[in-house]
């Protein structure tokens, strides 16, 4: 199965918080996961808030080796009109639009702590997982 990974999810492998040994070993097992071009951004500018000294410079090595891991879906004119769309739809916030918009490009499920992102996530049809979070 290919996974959709967000920034909320990817944050997980380099910072330790409670879902972070689940999210780990779900994208361990999965050889197959995308995100999309600015998630970098995202993830490099969080890196630099939480972490600092040599945790931040080892987060930043570790993050550039998994990123070519990764299968990056570009951030270009169609995936911007889908994301508008979804955006005016959804009211989600300009870049989650455009994670929910790659999701539903590469046709997966998306990994996500982020619940406003999650909930227009599913308001679009795209199954969100959670790893490490109880569902209710």
């Amino acid at each position: 199965m290919t996974l959709y990974v967000d920034t909320s999810a990817l944050l997980k492998l380099y910072v330790e918080e409670a879902e972070s040994v689940a999210c780990e070993a779900l994208l361990d097992a999965e050889p197959d996961v995308v995100t999309a071009r600015h998630t970098a951004v995202e993830a490099r500018r969080a890196l630099t808030v939480l972490l600092d000294g040599g945790e931040l410079a080892a987060a930043r090595e570790q993050f550039a080796q998994d990123w070519t891991q990764l299968r990056v879906v570009e951030v270009d004119a169609a995936l911007c009109e889908t994301a508008a769309a979804i955006a005016e739809r959804t009211w989600v916030r300009t870049l989650d639009a455009l994670h929910i918009a790659a999701a539903a490009g590469a046709q997966t499920p998306v990994v996500s702590y982020d619940g406003r992102l999650a909930k227009a996530a599913e308001a679009e049809s795209l199954e969100v997982i959670a790893p490490g979070i109880q569902q209710g």
